[in-house]
């Protein structure tokens, strides 16, 4: 994508580089670089995410009166696609990109003094509370009970594909308060502490072979009713706002420029660029890049307008998980044999330093493959997002 930079933003893109080169720590590139999750470790995220809050970049969507740093569109663009090109891991989205927002728009004065800072300086760890065993994409019809006792909620049920659980010290979840009425009434939002007595993590090994997600099980989970954000049963209006934000906070482009340039060395390197089918193919890819870039240029607009991302979250989403798979099936298909997993290789070629023995970038093509997977299916299915554009964009 050409842009019109001014000379302020290109000081602006001068400082990112020069931070970058000499506060991203190099095992934590590293790490992140050569490996296949979709999320950095705690560890490296934590780290990583101190040095931002730090320099005042943490949150550069956030509002200056809450925390953040009052940069232009440009500037926002500009550093997500520096930070990607670079190696940085990306923040980890469930509490500064997520619940974070939330909070700012519809929890209490108290709510915004206990955890916004904390959110800012990465001293809670998040995850996410929406999916239930049979209540994915139809998460109308999840089943987790909150029942009033007193002051507080007592919660039954379990959670799934729980991100991060295993790490976090806080769950914001939706909980059905109620019966009555449709089932998207009666829903609440609630923040669960995860030392609560009553919950139990299990892990959910991906195809990947990374511990990221659970199955998260809540027996009798006592918490007290002032941790609910927004009104009692209006926890789907909170809901939807807080997806607008998971699905238009990713920042695909720099995630999709990395991708690309991992293809295009691949694809150099094993002569798939001889191959006309080939070009055409990966000249496609570009051009949805490109799109997926002015498409998060005009919500990183809407965002510094005080706007909500609106059904352009749901374009950048669909759009964005789409091209990014279609760059990890192309690096396999580039890497051929060499893509398997580095043990499954040796078995195959021999180990050691005999030729033939695959790079980290192409042996960690198939986890990367694995893991986005599941781009198309979190944060909302590619079916859900045409629905809603359907409905919200074209009226239908």
């Amino acid at each position: 994508m050409h842009m019109q930079f001014t000379e302020a933003d290109l000081a602006f893109r001068d400082e990112v580089r020069e931070f970058l080169a000499t506060e991203l720590p190099d095992d934590v590139r590293e790490r992140w670089v050569n490996g296949s999750l979709i999320f950095p470790d705690r560890d490296d995220a934590v780290r990583w995410q101190k040095i931002l809050h730090k320099k005042g970049w943490i949150a550069p969507n956030w509002p200056a009166e809450h925390g953040g740093p009052g940069w232009t569109t440009s500037q926002k663009f500009i550093f997500e696609c520096e930070t990607a090109e670079a190696g940085a891991p990306p923040v980890i989205p469930l509490g500064l990109r997520m619940v974070g927002p939330v909070i700012m728009r519809y929890g209490t004065d108290e709510q915004k003094a206990q955890f916004l800072p904390r959110i800012l300086a990465t001293d809670d760890y998040w995850c996410q509370g929406y999916s239930e065993p049979g209540s994915g994409s139809d998460l109308a019809s999840l089943k987790t009970r909150a029942v009033a006792d007193g002051d507080d909620y007592i919660i039954n049920g379990s959670k799934i594909w729980t991100t991060h659980a295993h790490f976090a010290d806080w769950m914001f979840a939706l909980v059905r308060t109620s019966t009555e009425g449709k089932p998207q009434q009666g829903i609440s939002f609630v923040l669960i502490p995860m030392d609560t007595p009553g919950i139990e993590v299990r892990p959910l090994i991906t195809l990947g072979g990374h511990h990221e997600v659970n199955q998260v099980f809540l027996t009798d989970v006592r918490v007290p009713q002032a941790n609910r954000v927004g009104e009692e049963n209006d926890g789907w209006t909170v809901a939807k706002y807080l997806l607008e934000f998971e699905r238009g906070g990713s920042f695909y482009t720099g995630r999709i420029n990395v991708n690309l340039g991992r293809l295009r060395k691949l694809a150099a390197e094993a002569g798939c660029l001889d191959d006309p089918a080939f070009q055409k193919r990966l000249a496609e890819l570009e051009v949805e890049a490109q799109a997926v870039s002015v498409s998060e240029l005009r919500m990183l607009s809407a965002l510094t307008t005080g706007q909500n991302p609106g059904a352009s979250a749901s374009i950048i989403k669909l759009r964005g998980s789409e091209a990014t798979q279609k760059a990890t099936e192309m690096t396999m298909e580039a890497a051929g044999l060499y893509a398997l997993p580095f043990e499954q290789l040796e078995q195959v070629v021999g180990g050691g330093n005999e030729p033939g023995v695959s790079t980290p970038d192409e042996a960690s093509s198939a986890g990367r493959y694995y893991g986005f997977r599941a781009a198309t299916i979190f944060g909302g299915s590619s079916e859900v997002q045409r629905n809603i554009l359907a409905k919200v964009s074209l009226g239908l």
